[in-house]
């Protein structure tokens, strides 16, 4: 079973893997789905995740001194990153191992390149491609139908974790693509 503490709001979520732990004032969007071995703290502020985002394996979520975590919908928060009292828009993917810290807030349809370190009180508008440590604007370039994309392919995956699935049928990808 999953730790899911008192103050955690759930609106629905696709999946909640059993080793999460949830902890704090923490709101899950309709459709969301939280992977394994995922920790969100929210002592004081909040943590609130929007529809459809996935939260990937051994992702860390806290919320910062001053600053609550707010994610929008239709993310990607892939492996092992983590979050800290920052704001990231809508459809926003972050790579792998990448860093996010206070105050920093991303754009809509942006993308956050793997391993980078984005500084405190950082600001990227829409449409970034933001990459290195510490990050910084790379270039910038509609990212919405390629992150939604990954958004969607995720939803689905965690629709079929929900029912004991572990792999895409060939009508999973149709569904996709649809």
């Amino acid at each position: 079973m999953p730790h899911i503490g008192p103050d955690v709001t759930l609106n629905d979520p696709a999946f909640i893997h059993d080793t999460a732990l949830l902890h704090g004032k923490v709101t899950l969007g309709q459709g969301t789905s939280v992977g394994p071995y995922v920790v969100t703290r929210a002592e004081m502020h909040e943590i609130t995740i929007g529809a459809r985002t996935n939260i990937q394996d051994h992702v860390m979520i806290h919320v910062g001194y001053d600053t609550p975590t707010l994610v929008g919908e239709d993310c990607s928060i892939t492996h092992r990153v983590v979050l800290h009292g920052c704001t990231l828009g809508d459809r926003v993917l972050i790579g792998i191992g990448a860093t996010i810290m206070d105050g920093a807030k991303i754009g809509n349809n942006s993308i956050v390149a793997g391993h980078s370190i984005v500084t405190e009180g950082s600001v990227f508008p829409e449409n970034s491609i933001i990459a290195g440590s510490p990050a910084k604007l790379i270039k910038t370039r509609d990212n919405s139908t390629a992150n939604l994309m990954n958004a969607r392919f995720y939803y689905q995956n965690a629709l079929n974790y929900a029912k004991g699935i572990e792999r895409f049928t060939p009508d999973d990808f149709k569904a996709l693509q649809g």
